[in-house]
């Protein structure tokens, strides 16, 4: 006679439940890091010109930031196979890559391309550099996820 050993039920609900919750967690610190580095990349306070101001523009590149941390933490989630340990440690070096290789790709643009971020910040209207500049994040975002993977 064979006997399988299945795990309870309830048991993989509470194991499923304590990942979900870890990789939230890491996920909303990691889109907060993601938020915190494009603020430093860009002149002024990014909460205030976004809140205050109503600036589309800062507005536009902070999505675009979230969105690819968005991507790559998802694709680093997919890739993990289950091993939330391995998954969760690969999840934060992989976000906190991401978050630098956007920033520096900002940096890049600004002084390489001549697309400067502070000039940008200082329009009322969405202007079409921003918006290359938010593809270019979430395509950044998009790239890193696509290697996780």
């Amino acid at each position: 006679m064979v006997t399988t050993q299945s795990t309870p039920f309830t048991e993989v609900l509470g194991n499923g439940a304590l990942a979900i919750g870890a990789y939230a967690v890491l996920g909303v610190l990691l889109l907060v890091a993601g938020f915190y580095a494009i603020d430093l990349a860009t002149p002024g306070r990014l909460s205030r010109l976004i809140r205050e101001e109503r600036n589309p523009n800062a507005a536009a590149l902070a999505l675009s930031g979230l969105v690819a941390v968005g991507l790559i933490v998802a694709a680093s989630i997919w890739s993990s196979g289950g091993a939330v340990r391995e998954g969760l440690i690969a999840t934060l070096v992989f976000g906190v890559v991401g978050i630098a290789v956007q920033t520096i790709a900002m940096l890049v643009f600004d002084r390489v391309i001549g697309i400067p971020v502070r000039t940008l910040l200082d329009e009322a209207t969405l202007q079409p550099a921003t918006v290359l500049l938010s593809a270019t994040h979430v395509v950044i975002g998009l790239i890193t996820a696509v290697a996780v993977i």
